[in-house]
């Protein structure tokens, strides 16, 4: 028996006097076997140009629910702790670990870091959903995560990038066939056949770099039919826990100038009437095209200033690396299939 869950795009304008408004335009389809159920939904931080895949998950007996950032960029799972008193926790559930009857604590430690975060915390077994005996984090301090719309991370990637070294959640679903692979896309048709685009050797999948992260990817980007970045490819990963497109240094500050982007604080910033003017910026990834308009490259500010989503990327990589995170997801129907190391791209339309 095999379901598909679909859910949709929620817009958070956190900034707004007024409350939170929700504008409907993304789901997310995960293949989900027997008796799971995770409901991701994409959420948009208006004050921060920001773009997140988020969805529940419960831990423990009786379980307690939490809202977590489903993450292709990690493979761990964690929350925060009864003991976390950092300002991020204070608007996060916490994890009440006396509660659970199932809950089992270890001895060890762990940290990590995340591109715009980091946190700290020991690790635990408990009951994750339907699986027994679950180890993951449970944190007792963040940084970063203040006022964002999760409690914590489930991380979906290779077991070889764990931070914990136990088996993560996703693959623990996999072996009991309670999950299958995990599918995004706008909530309408794709253009083309995706069947197509997971034939060996095709440009619409790529193999991964298991040493590296999720999917890695040949690249180049070009705008008005003239490459201006990756003129001899470059490597990318798609990262749903990472929200802009991240780049070498050089690379996006010419990019910035191509579009007239001034600098001011750590964005850049348009004008927002040359949003309908600007062009997209076309990035060819082995061997097909996935144009990003400049609707989707540019994002107001909690002021209604309008700042563009390229970013540093300040990871050292051994070659000229880019993260595409959630500005370049939501425009596509993407698969994740980790079980045969592959990602299937397909426009929506």
């Amino acid at each position: 028996h095999r379901s598909v869950l679909e859910v949709q795009w929620l817009c958070f304008c956190p900034s707004n006097a007024g409350g939170n408004t929700s504008m409907p335009g993304h789901r997310v389809n995960i293949l989900l076997y027997h008796a799971v159920s995770y409901t991701v939904v994409g959420t948009y931080s208006q004050q921060i140009c920001d773009m997140l895949y988020v969805g529940n998950t419960t831990i423990g007996t009786p379980p307690q629910e939490f809202q977590v950032v489903f993450d292709t960029g990690s493979s761990d799972l964690w929350v925060p702790s009864i003991f976390c008193n950092s300002p991020a926790c204070s608007t996060q559930v916490r994890f009440r670990h006396l509660e659970s009857s199932t809950f089992r604590p270890t001895q060890k430690t762990f940290s990590i870091a995340y591109g715009s975060g980091s946190m700290k915390g020991f690790l635990a077994y408990d009951t994750i959903r339907v699986i027994n005996d679950q180890l993951f984090g449970l944190s007792i301090a963040e940084c970063g995560c203040e006022g964002e719309p999760f409690d914590g991370i489930l991380g979906l990637n290779y077991p070889n990038i764990s931070v914990f070294g136990g088996i993560p959640v996703f693959d623990n679903l996999k072996n009991q066939s309670a999950i299958s692979d995990v599918h995004m896309d706008r909530g309408q048709e794709t253009k083309g056949c995706l069947g197509d685009s997971w034939e060996r050797g095709s440009s619409g999948e790529t193999q991964s770099d298991l040493d590296a992260c999720f999917i890695a990817l040949s690249l180049s980007i070009s705008m008005k039919r003239k490459v201006i970045a990756c003129s001899g490819s470059c490597e990318a990963v798609v990262d749903t826990g990472t929200s802009l497109i991240l780049g070498p240094t050089r690379l996006v500050n010419n990019i910035q100038k191509l579009i007239g982007a001034t600098p001011r604080g750590s964005k850049h910033y348009v004008s927002c009437f040359a949003i309908n003017s600007l062009p997209s910026i076309i990035f060819t990834i082995n061997g097909i095209t996935y144009p990003v308009p400049a609707r989707a490259y540019i994002r107001k500010d909690s002021r209604g200033h309008c700042c563009t989503t390229f970013k540093e990327n300040r990871l050292r990589t051994l070659t000229e690396t880019w993260i595409l995170g959630d500005v370049f997801l939501r425009l596509y129907f993407s698969v994740f299939d980790q079980g045969n190391d592959r990602i299937g791209l397909a426009q929506a339309v």
